[in-house]
């Protein structure tokens, strides 16, 4: 595994022996390290250059990696931690999550052990930097809301919101259910000129489709059955604001012509009356469903999905961006405890390791549920792999027949290579499903793809 350029590393170890032979290996890989044998010393390190990760061991003569952990944390310096710790002292490596350790290694440990732990440490904390620094440029976090997310696929998103947002332009979002659509559709409107205008949000498969006519354009008193008075649709109450029409593939196909014609002339009629009525309305729609299939099974008109489709934004599923699994994690475990008044710990290592390996097939809103189910079930604020649902849980891999060495022997790297390509095959490039085929941790998947150069065709 090769290291980014760049990429700094204090390691804190007061045995001589075993700091050399850290620092040997971690510049190997192509990082470059500073070394200190004691708390003091780290500190004054960290003071004249902030390093991008802290590799320290946990029990140390005087001051222990804790309290330079607490340091850290305390003053705010957004560089990564790393807690080393005998296998016999899990206590302490609890007890530096709860701190905020990004990850711990019990020692002693491998050479793949430790890089993958540092190369997972620097990914995470480079895409929230990434991700802070997108919210900023556009316009900090009120303004970004609840988006979050720092992998390629959500700058290029944070970049058409940019683009889009000071115009008027109509946006279709597409996706899965749960991706998140309607968060980026408010995320949208706070970043347009309406942003203190109306948002109304209207979900068209909620509605009987003999109201929904009414429910858009309004209806005059006595059109029908009902109607004691007037009543306005939800299109003059998003007026010079913003109307969200999710689930429009459900919209029946009369009241499609007559939404088309809304949007190319801006005005309406109410139900049972005469008058025309001018409107100011940017229109954002959403959709789950295929929608141009749909044209051509004639279930969606084909003008109508062009005129929706102005600008189009395509929500990935959250399965094909696990890098944002952590930091969703950590934001929804923060609401999670604020809303029902809990304290609790950061996130163990092992939960965020199986956070990233599950499929999740409900998306964004589904990791909400994990982690509000994880705040109510935590016992003395720790957070515990019992308490995730049994999906997520999930089964351990059965026990594979005994496979006998050929008398002639093998070529391992080839036979390896071989069955990480099957693998990724049989699960569509699904890179949790490969790994559990395989029966390997989901780290231990990436560095034998890394080891083989098989990370670019994973992720096709």
């Amino acid at each position: 595994m090769t290291a980014e350029a760049g990429v700094s590393i204090l390691v804190v170890e007061d045995e001589d022996a075993q700091r050399r032979l850290l620092v040997e290996i971690l510049e190997r890989a192509g990082n470059r390290t500073r070394s200190a044998a004691n708390v003091e010393d780290a500190v004054l390190a960290i003071a004249d250059e902030v390093p991008d990760l802290v590799l320290c061991d946990w029990r140390m003569p005087g001051r222990d990696g804790g309290e330079l952990l607490a340091e850290v944390r305390r003053r705010g310096l957004g560089c990564g931690f790393i807690v080393m710790t005998a296998y016999g002292s899990i206590a302490h490596a609890v007890e530096a999550v709860r701190l905020g350790a990004d990850d711990y290694l019990g020692k002693p440990f491998e050479r793949e052990a430790l890089l993958l732990a540092v190369h997972r440490v620097l990914k995470t904390r480079r895409l929230e930097n990434e991700n802070r620094r997108l919210r900023d440029a556009v316009g900090g976090e009120d303004r970004f809301g609840r988006l979050i997310g720092g992998t390629p696929v959500m700058q290029h998103l944070y970049r058409t919101i940019e683009k889009v947002a000071a115009t008027d332009a109509t946006v279709l979002i597409t996706g899965e259910s749960g991706t998140g659509k309607e968060i980026v559709a408010r995320t949208l409107h706070r970043s347009s000129r309406r942003g203190d205008a109306a948002f109304v949000p209207v979900n068209c498969a909620a509605i009987p489709e003999s109201l929904i006519e009414s429910e858009l354009f309004g209806h005059e008193k006595g059109t029908f059955t009902g109607a004691h008075r007037r009543r306005e649709g939800k299109f003059e109450e998003a007026d010079g604001g913003t109307l969200f029409l999710d689930e429009i593939a459900s919209m029946p196909m009369p009241l499609q012509g007559i939404l088309l014609r809304v949007l190319q002339e801006r005005r309406f009629t109410r139900l049972g009356g005469s008058g025309e009525i001018e409107v100011d309305v940017r229109v954002v729609a959403a959709s789950n469903r295929d929608l141009p299939r749909l044209v051509r099974d004639g279930q969606f008109r084909e003008d109508l999905y062009y005129r929706l489709n102005v600008v189009a934004m395509e929500l990935p599923p959250l399965r094909d961006r696990r890098d944002d699994v952590p930091l969703l994690a950590a934001a929804f475990l923060e609401k999670a405890s604020t809303r029902h008044g809990r304290q609790v710990g950061s996130l163990p290592p092992a939960v965020v390791r199986l956070l990233m390996d599950y499929g999740w097939p409900g998306n964004v809103r589904e990791l909400a549920n994990a982690m509000e189910r994880l705040v109510l079930l935590a016992e003395d604020e720790q957070l515990s792999i019992d308490d995730l649902p049994a999906p997520i849980r999930g089964a351990a891999p059965a026990a594979a027949a005994p496979v006998r060495l050929p008398a002639e022997g093998l070529a391992w790297d080839a036979m390896e290579e071989s069955l990480l390509r099957q693998a990724l095959e049989r699960s569509s490039g699904n890179r949790a499903a490969a790994a559990r085929l395989l029966g390997l941790s989901y780290k231990a998947f990436l560095y034998r793809l890394e080891k083989y150069g098989l990370g670019d065709e994973a992720a096709g």
